[in-house]
């Protein structure tokens, strides 16, 4: 794919955003081949566990807008008759539906950070699951001193429900720069590794996750993502037994439960 690379490995695949020569800043065109790839992890059942990482100094620097990321190329509209303001709604819409997808998809998603995460690429990696950043890891939310708003791709829906909404506040009033320190005690990061060894880390975290049950895991992320929308408790409740119930007809829980037993480790075969 043009700006997205893949590599596949057993029961993983690594995403990473390939444009190093502009810090992987985010294009139209990039968003377009994202969406398309989270689309099809949907239906794949065969990926377990995804990681996304950025080729280079950096995770992503957001919004490529010298290169038309918001779809501000001209004034004139395009070919289609499209105008300036429909073009850049339909572009930073379709980065807030990568960041809908990375939440969607059931595969747990690992964030493997270093350099800048800006913009749309706080965005992104806050979408994902779990995120292990390197030293290098700066959080830039630069959006009111540019004179736009820090609701960007799902940013003000986010932050809150992972540092609170008072905490998240302040760092968007004040377009706050937060250096790794400071973002894993405020717990947006999972683990801090060595210089260079964030995608080292995030695979060994991956290969941590397969080890567990697959349909623990899915059934979790879903519970999870719909925690942060439940009308209250008991909503919360009956989809929980639902799910708990089902997980007594599957093989791996026999599974599971023997090998606590036995005092091995399980393995799981996802039925």
């Amino acid at each position: 794919m043009g700006d997205l690379k893949l590599e596949r490995r057993d029961g993983v695949l690594v995403i990473t955003l390939s444009r190093p020569e502009r810090l992987n800043a985010v294009t139209a065109a990039l968003a377009e081949e994202m969406v398309d790839v989270l689309n099809e992890l949907m239906r794949d059942a065969e990926t377990r566990v995804v990681v996304l990482t950025g080729e280079g100094r950096g995770f992503s620097a957001g919004m490529d807008l010298r290169a038309g990321g918001a779809g501000d190329t001209d004034d004139a509209g395009d070919a289609a008759g499209e105008g300036r303001p429909q073009r850049i709604y339909r572009s930073i819409a379709r980065g807030g539906e990568v960041t809908a997808r990375l939440r969607e998809i059931p595969q747990p998603v690992i964030a493997a950070l270093h350099g800048p995460v800006a913009g749309m690429g706080v965005s992104w990696a806050l979408a994902c699951d779990l995120r292990v950043a390197d030293p290098t890891t700066k959080f830039v939310l630069p959006f009111v001193d540019l004179g736009l708003s820090a609701g960007d791709c799902g940013l003000s829906w986010l932050l809150p429900r992972l540092v609170g909404p008072a905490r998240a506040a302040e760092i968007f009033y004040r377009a706050r720069r937060l250096d790794v320190t400071e973002a894993a005690e405020l717990g947006l990061v999972t683990e801090v590794t060595e210089q260079g060894a964030d995608l080292k880390a995030a695979l060994a975290l991956a290969d941590e996750l397969l080890a567990k049950s697959p349909y623990g895991l899915r059934r979790t992320k879903e519970l999870l993502n719909m925690s942060l929308d439940a009308p209250g408790l008991r909503a919360q409740l009956a989809a929980e037994t639902g799910v708990q119930t089902l997980a007594f007809f599957t093989e791996d829980l026999a599974e599971g439960m023997t090998a606590t037993m036995e005092k091995r480790p399980p393995v799981f075969k996802n039925r």
